[in-house]
């Protein structure tokens, strides 16, 4: 499913944030991806989500080599993928239902199939009664839920979550890595970078670490 095989990110300014990193996930998966502050993590999501690309090495996903993606081909690449970021990222002045549905309509998909998907995805994070609402009505923990709604939405392969649970409390925590394991338990591969050591041992699944930019576990 995702393969790192001796990939390596340089910076002009800033050198080496990636080096000689190689790991491979498998369909359904779940890994934390941890290290301190500056230590790649967030690098390597961009790697994967091609936001970036690597100046050396080679990144595999569903069997396709990202460093032969042309830049027209990106948008549809980033359909098998569901990103989720800490601070949620949703646009404000739009519905809950209109923030999850945005990913869908950009691909053309007709009305009633966005309205069928949405309404699923709000269900799966048990929020389908907040399809009206505004983002700024809801709570941390809803926010978060909405953001993983609309990463689910276009059933992508993989998820990467970027600290999702690092403004929530415990409780809220433990349900958003419920939801997670749930993707996992359909064949879902989940990448979330963490630096929380507490969460990550409260599981029993895979960890990468990384420190200066390099795999140590």
């Amino acid at each position: 499913m995702l393969i790192f095989d001796r990939v390596f990110k340089r910076y002009p300014e800033a050198g080496d944030a990636l080096s000689d990193v190689s790991f491979h996930l498998e369909k359904g998966d779940m890994t934390f991806l941890t290290g301190h502050s500056g230590a790649g993590k967030s690098t390597l999501l961009k790697l994967v989500a091609m936001i970036e690309r690597s100046s050396r090495g080679q990144v595999l996903l569903d069997g396709q080599n990202l460093s032969q993606i042309r830049e027209n081909q990106i948008p549809f690449l980033r359909r098998k993928l569901g990103l989720i970021f800490q601070d949620y990222k949703l646009l404000v002045d739009r519905s809950v239902f209109d923030n999850i549905a945005l990913p869908l309509l950009v691909t053309g998909m007709g009305q009633y199939e966005v309205a069928r998907r949405v309404r699923a995805a709000l269900d799966k994070v048990g929020l389908l009664a907040k399809e009206n609402s505004y983002p700024l009505a809801l709570s941390g923990g809803e926010q978060q839920r909405i953001g993983i709604a609309r990463a689910v939405v276009n059933k992508p392969a993989i998820i990467l979550a970027d600290e999702p649970t690092g403004n929530l409390d415990p409780e809220l925590s433990a349900e958003i890595m419920l939801l997670f394991q749930q993707f996992k338990q359909v064949g879902v591969t989940v990448l979330i970078a963490t630096h929380d050591i507490e969460l990550i041992n409260s599981f029993d699944y895979k960890v990468l670490q990384l420190e200066q930019g390099r795999l140590i576990n």
